[in-house]
């Protein structure tokens, strides 16, 4: 991304996600992209943030549908995917082998990405928590990529910001992610100004 680039359009920011940063059963309004895009318009960005969640995925298939979801101006991207895998207790493995496709995808065609991370839920076993923990930390250190450790941060566990199912965030909740993501998105715009 140059400069000269930078100024003749908005800049481009790929969500990659599950139901958590889709909108799962909230108006098109109250969905993570469209808040964030938002808040980081207030913030004084000239910027599209693209909703590209997909409720139900795994890391697996956001890692097979990227190529679709990118287009040749996306500038950023979060990745907000493994808390389907962990549901379904897949092997952490192969989470981490698909995000580290997904990382060294974008890497590879210029793309800033935020990694946010998600933890184990309670009860899936000592072993298996200890394993998927790790991978979002490892694949950051392996990437050098900035990484937001835990998506739900301050909504995990907080009935009246979630939804009936305990589980997605409501638009509450959303305005909460939002508000404690976005200095985490703000510092990787920043980070990938100062290398152009």
């Amino acid at each position: 991304m140059t400069s000269a680039t930078a100024s003749a359009r908005p800049l481009r920011l790929l969500t990659l996600g599950d139901s958590l940063s889709a909108g799962y059963m909230l108006p098109d309004r109250d969905a993570f992209p469209v808040v964030l895009e938002a808040a980081l318009r207030s913030a004084g960005y000239d910027i599209e943030v693209v909703n590209a969640g997909v409720s139900g995925d795994t890391a697996t298939s956001a890692r097979d549908r990227l190529d679709w979801a990118l287009d040749a101006e996306t500038d950023f991207a979060i990745v907000e995917v493994g808390a389907n895998d962990m549901l379904r207790g897949l092997d952490p493995g192969i989470t981490k082998a698909a995000i580290s496709a997904i990382l060294a995808k974008l890497k590879a065609r210029g793309v800033h990405a935020l990694l946010a991370g998600m933890v184990a839920a309670p009860g899936m076993g000592r072993e298996y928590e200890a394993k998927f923990n790790a991978i979002f930390p490892d694949l950051a250190r392996e990437f050098d990529t900035p990484l937001y450790p835990f998506f739900l941060d301050g909504v995990a566990g907080q009935s009246a910001l979630q939804l009936a199912d305990g589980m997605h965030p409501n638009p509450d909740g959303v305005r909460v992610i939002v508000s404690r993501i976005l200095p985490s998105v703000e510092t990787l715009i920043a980070g990938a100004r100062s290398k152009t």
